[in-house]
């Protein structure tokens, strides 16, 4: 199995300004990569420049600036030439395929975060001190920086990456060959239904609250929201109070991002521990949060018919703070290491099918959390309702295993 593990970086003083300056050089190569393709497919020769035409230009660029582009790892270069080009392969397929395009865009110091080195040992070495008590991860240019490392890594060690939040420094590893960790069996099976007034409801009656980390914070984030709204949103040079508040609203938005992983991981073992195999809606969470389409109004030319876009804005807001997408991706790979089966389903009609006539209805689903059939007068909990048909429905699978 390929795993992932993220570590806290504890660089001193002289490493955290070179971090800073590893971050900008980067960045800097990736604008300039950018401006090259723009201006050559700019020209009436309409000329495709691609990732090997740049990447041959790298020693002469790390000759002409070596105090700059030649302090760093020749391929961690390459990787950021390589995900600028991913980002035009993005952009054209999307092209071909009739979507919005979204042409790449030059990248700001302030949103240009990780540094990828794509081979453990080039560029960068991790535990690179493994006669110290303390691990250690040494960057070219930078130095042997300390690893706060919480839990032992396993497999082994492909690619690097360097990661900025907020005033944090993280160092990312990607190994491959992790074994698996599977866990005694229970005997157990069980349907999932997530929503927002629980965050979950099992196809056992057991609900988990929403725990609504975004609105517990909401008073305090749009306090400094506010405060960063007084400052110029395009300014050359930041003073210290704007830096300051730039900061408050990125490490609170960081607090809430921890919390809600947090409370993924824990959510998702808990189900893992318990049961052989999970069966859980396939959601769309994209497509349900996407904004209503403008209603032209056919007697007044230019004008538009309420379409509920303020409702639908709440509704969206309240779903991508439980994180469901998340959520499901770290079960799934929980479940994987733990040896269990995870069986998503057609979610359509999951609420609105009776459990004891099986009649479909919308009208079955009176309110958002109470079920009553039309036609055989069953009541029960929706979400409940929901978690269980979700559970009939993988039943096929989950027979064989149980």
């Amino acid at each position: 199995m390929i795993r992932s593990y993220k570590f806290l970086l504890r660089p001193t003083t002289r490493q955290a300004v070179a971090l800073g300056e590893m971050l900008r050089d980067h960045c800097s190569l990736y604008n300039g990569a950018l401006q090259e393709r723009r201006d050559a497919w700019r020209h009436g020769s309409k000329t495709r420049i691609r990732y090997g035409d740049q990447s041959a230009q790298l020693k002469e660029i790390r000759v002409f600036a070596p105090e700059r582009q030649g302090r760093w790892s020749f391929s961690s270069q390459q990787a950021t030439l390589r995900r600028l080009d991913n980002a035009f392969q993005a952009f054209f397929r999307r092209v071909k395929a009739g979507q919005t395009p979204g042409y790449p865009r030059f990248k700001g110091i302030g949103h240009f975060d990780t540094v990828v080195f794509p081979k453990d040992g080039d560029g960068c070495r991790w535990d690179s001190t493994p006669h110290e008590p303390h691990t250690r991860v040494c960057i070219r240019g930078v130095g042997h920086v300390r690893v706060h490392q919480h839990r032992p890594v396993r497999g082994r060690v492909k690619t690097i990456s360097v990661k900025r939040e907020g005033n944090r420094w993280y160092v990312v590893l990607s190994c491959d060959d992790v074994p698996a960790e599977p866990l005694p069996p229970t005997g157990a099976v069980v349907g999932i239904d997530v929503g927002i007034t629980h965050f979950l409801t099992t196809s056992d009656g057991e609900h988990v609250a929403n725990p609504r980390f975004l609105d517990a914070a909401a008073v305090e984030l749009a306090d400094a929201q506010r405060h960063l709204a007084t400052f110029p949103k395009r300014t050359r040079q930041r003073t210290k109070k704007h830096r300051a508040a730039a900061r408050k609203v990125a490490k609170l938005h960081s607090k809430i991002r921890r919390q809600r992983l947090d409370f993924h991981h824990k959510t998702g073992l808990a189900l893992v521990r318990d049961h052989d195999a999970i069966a859980h809606e396939r959601l769309n969470t994209a497509g349900m949060t996407r904004a209503p389409k403008p209603k032209p109004d056919p007697a007044t030319p230019g004008a538009f018919l309420p379409n509920g876009a303020a409702a639908k804005a709440g509704l969206n807001r309240t779903i991508l703070d439980a994180g469901w997408a998340q959520f499901l991706g770290i079960l799934a790979n929980k479940a994987e290491s733990a040896g269990r089966l995870l069986v998503p389903v057609d979610p359509r009609n999951t609420s609105r099918t009776c459990l004891a006539c099986g009649h479909v209805a919308k009208e079955n689903r009176a309110t958002q959390a109470k079920f009553e059939c039309v036609t055989c007068g069953f009541t029960a909990n929706a979400d409940h309702v929901g978690a269980t048909n979700v559970l009939n429905r993988a039943g096929l699978v989950l027979c064989d295993v149980a």
